[in-house]
């Protein structure tokens, strides 16, 4: 049985983490958050230590060193901007870390990682769960077993409706989030270079607060892409889930079918690691420089690849 940390235990994603630690029979020894909303604990770990402020949990890491009771993994679901020195604080004690998505904000913090993994002798896992989908792997097999002179023309539409909140939390500042493109796609840009290779062009059309557009060129796809948490972009037969949302891709006129089979990626991903086979520092660096391009690159305004959705949105 390994022993577990988790940082950022009051996040979204929390949830996935508690539930894929216990389903592959570990233990939660202690959380982190500076909120204290974390009542899902008592679902998982009810016995667990939990600290909101970083040096005292800082304090309990180490000692628990020093007692002969030292941590085997941190998990990371901490804001996006926090990912870095949080997963460097774990490689400096010598603990493994699993990390949510996007792993880091640059290129840059990929290229300091790696040297912190090399310094430390600790590893690096990172959650890229698009990778274990059925749907994705057989998307993939089938464009492996094309001809290789065949490129795939590809449509992605995400749109998910956030509240005023959202563009008031770290979540609606860039330099903590990434922006909404790494936000809320950076792991569809992994999903599209697991698929289609490397990127070989990247252009942005349309970027603001709430939406992004643009296209991208890998090996073996063209793809018009189209991120959005602007209720005002939703068609009307968007989901309504636990939140207003519509994705699809398009893949030459074939609709992806991608929306159930998510329950237990997670717990996936943590079978992987555990078994020695988790993705690393470098599997996230194409899918890091693409939004971090995204991020900066000029407005491209005379582009023929325009998505659908961005038509109608500058046309209103």
């Amino acid at each position: 049985m390994k022993k577990f940390a988790l940082i950022g235990a009051a996040g979204y994603i929390a949830p996935r983490h508690l539930k894929a630690i216990k389903d592959t029979g570990n233990h939660l020894v202690v959380a982190m958050d500076i909120n204290d909303s974390v009542g899902i604990m008592d679902t998982y770990f009810p016995d667990a230590e939990f600290f909101t402020e970083f040096e005292a949990f800082e304090a309990f890491v180490e000692d628990s060193a020093m007692n002969g009771e030292k941590l085997d993994y941190i998990s990371i679901c901490s804001p996006n901007y926090l990912h870095a020195p949080h997963i460097k604080y774990a490689l400096k004690n010598g603990i493994d870390v699993i990390c949510e998505k996007p792993l880091v904000l640059s290129t840059k913090d990929l290229d300091s990682l790696l040297s912190y993994e090399k310094k430390y002798k600790a590893r690096i896992n990172s959650i890229l769960q698009l990778r274990l989908h059925p749907s994705i792997i057989a998307l993939q097999e089938k464009v492996q077993a094309a001809p290789k002179d065949k490129v795939f023309d590809v449509e992605l539409t995400y749109l998910t409706s956030r509240g005023k909140w959202y563009l008031k939390s770290w979540k609606g500042v860039d330099e903590k989030s990434g922006g909404v493109a790494t936000n809320i796609g950076v792991h569809f840009y992994d999903m599209l270079h697991f698929i289609f290779g490397d990127v070989t062009h990247n252009e942005v059309h349309y970027r603001d607060e709430k939406t992004a557009s643009g296209y991208l060129e890998y090996e073996r796809a063209r793809v018009k892409w189209f991120l959005s948490i602007d209720a005002k972009n939703l068609p009307e037969n968007a989901v309504q889930g636990e939140k207003l949302t519509y994705r699809s891709i398009n893949i030459e006129g074939e609709e992806l079918e991608f929306s159930g089979g998510f329950t237990d990626l997670h717990t996936q991903s943590y079978q992987r690691i555990l078994a020695g086979k988790g993705y690393g520092v470098e599997d996230n660096r194409t899918a890091i420089k693409t939004v971090e391009v995204i991020r900066d690159a000029a407005i491209t305004t005379n582009s023929s690849n325009i998505h659908p959705l961005l038509e109608k949105v500058i046309s209103s």
